[in-house]
């Protein structure tokens, strides 16, 4: 790997662990060396993250935990819990609560030991999820709009039917389980590690993997990542108690915990070096990250640790060292695909958004275009609504997070007011998809469908045949990562240039279909 000829340089050492962290430690040590998951589980790989190893100068890891039978580390845990239940207990049968990655490793290790498994889920829960669960011979009850609707019918179905509860990460047998994944780590990396990344929820798997590693190796330091809007461990951590938070965000569905338990606060508070929060943009940019160097597609959860691996590196400027993320599951939902391809562009900062106004007036469109230059254009959103002036939606592509700042001074430096709208997040969640509607000013509009070559220079070679005097009253193009684009434009042309227009369209040869007919216009932008 490239990164290997850099020289390290340092970053922030690990904690001195107090005489409590170490005893901790100690007790979980024989837990997880003891622990029964290999029925189930495989070692999962360590690979290298040979792509983004060169970009960050770095030997970065990947414990790839998304290649486990159920794509998860959940059944670690679940199985070890439950193969040291008694017969007896076994015979009633288990119960838990669970949207997904936990539900389907309580449900294999029921098969596996040949009892029954209950399992509570919300009713939001994608069928997806439902499916691999009773495929795996797991009992499903759909109860609740959130996971404490479901958590609560199965405490309730618990006491009447005489189930034992699967604790999701609240309980020693389930951190001993998921701390099997520190032991590996070491047993495959023999020599020094700088940090290992790990996401949380509700810190079954980072207690465990913490107990491991600061028993065997406590200058390995453990870095706990968490998403911005589901910080509930390290809310804790910084408050000495732990916090309930009101609400969490369910993009990362897999660590969206309102409270972390009890056993797991006791642990992370005491092992655990520091944390690293993220947000949405960065995450859906580390499953990129991954799939360029697996051609695995992780769920958001799962690519926590390499979203905070890229921030670490950034924030320490650390060159050299040995980094490992644990990609802790691959349940995808494919509906989410399209948002996750979008937003990355924004956590990989290659894309900048802005609200541009600009004259309404002949030739000015196309000056701004020329403004642009080269660089590669995103997005194009224009709907005529002003005699004077026209507001356009416009992204470029950028390959540094300081170039919408000197883009936006650019475009004002020349008489065009711009507003930077790259963080905003109305404007990359709503706005883009809104902007257009209906115009009194595009009365006698004509709607025109074309497809032109991907490249550098096609947007310019179309503005550059028009006529000038044709005026563009309604303008949408998106970049989709194709070979090809699609745009949609609306034209003023008046009646004795028809000729004039007819050729233009002959000799631009990029295939157009006139849609000035389509009800849909008609309803929604006539």
């Amino acid at each position: 790997m490239t990164a290997g000829a850099l020289r390290p340089t340092s970053a922030p050492a690990a904690r001195a662990i107090s005489p409590r962290g170490v005893r901790l430690a100690a007790d979980y040590l024989k837990k997880i060396l003891t622990a029964r998951v290999y029925d189930v589980a495989i070692e999962s790989p360590l690979e290298p993250a040979k792509s983004l190893s060169r970009r960050l100068g770095n030997h970065v890891w990947l414990k790839r935990e998304d290649q486990q039978p159920v794509f998860s580390f959940k059944l670690r845990g679940a199985y070890n819990k439950m193969a040291h239940l008694d017969p007896a207990q076994l015979a009633r049968g288990v119960i838990c609560a669970s949207a997904g990655n936990h539900a389907q490793g309580v449900a294999l290790a029921a098969r596996r030991l040949g009892c029954q498994a209950v399992i509570v889920m919300p009713v939001t829960t994608p069928r997806l999820k439902v499916d691999a669960v009773q495929a795996l011979g797991g009992e499903v009850v759909l109860h609740g709009d959130s996971y404490s609707d479901a958590h609560g019918h199965a405490v309730a179905l618990q006491e009447q039917k005489g189930l034992t509860f699967v604790h999701p990460f609240d309980d020693p047998h389930v951190i001993a389980g998921q701390g099997t994944v520190g032991m590996e780590i070491l047993r495959q990396i023999q020599g020094p590690i700088d940090a290992v990344f790990v996401a949380i929820g509700g810190g079954g798997l980072v207690s465990g993997v913490a107990a491991y590693l600061k028993a065997v190796r406590p200058e390995v330091r453990v870095i706990g990542v968490q998403t911005v809007d589901s910080d509930a461990m390290l809310r804790s951590v910084r408050a000495g108690r732990r916090v309930q938070l009101a609400d969490v965000g369910l993009f990362s569905d897999g660590t969206a915990v309102k409270m972390v338990g009890a056993e797991t606060f006791r642990l992370a508070r005491a092992l655990v070096d520091d944390y690293v929060v993220v947000d949405t943009d960065a995450v859906c940019a580390a499953i990129k990250d991954v799939f360029q160097d697996t051609r695995s597609i992780l769920e958001p959860a799962g690519a926590l640790g390499v979203a905070a691996i890229k921030q670490y590196v950034e924030t320490h400027k650390v060159r050299g060292q040995t980094l490992v993320a644990i990609t802790c599951g691959a349940n995808m939902n494919f509906d989410r695909l399209r948002f996750v391809a979008e937003r990355a562009e924004f956590g990989e900062r290659r894309e900048a958004l802005f609200a541009v106004t600009i004259p309404e007036e002949r030739g000015s469109f196309r000056r701004f275009c020329e403004l642009i230059g080269p660089r590669a254009v995103t997005e194009f959103n224009y709907r005529i609504s002003d005699a004077k002036v026209a507001h356009v939606f416009v992204g470029l592509a950028i390959t540094r997070s300081d170039e919408p700042g000197r883009i936006g001074r650019s475009f004002g430096r020349h008489g065009f007011a711009t507003v930077d709208l790259t963080d905003d997040e109305l404007a990359k969640e709503h706005v883009r998809h809104m902007v257009g509607g209906r115009s009194e000013l595009a009365a006698d509009e004509r709607l025109f469908r074309f497809v032109f070559p991907e490249r550098p220079g096609a947007l310019m070679r179309f503005l550059s045949s028009m006529h000038p005097g044709w005026n563009i009253s309604l303008f949408h193009y998106r970049n989709q990562g194709a070979d090809y684009g699609r745009i949609l434009v609306g034209i003023q042309v008046p009646a004795g240039d028809e000729p004039a227009f007819r050729e233009f369209l002959r000799t631009l040869a990029y295939p157009c279909v006139e849609e000035t007919g389509n009800p849909v216009y008609r309803l929604f932008l006539r």
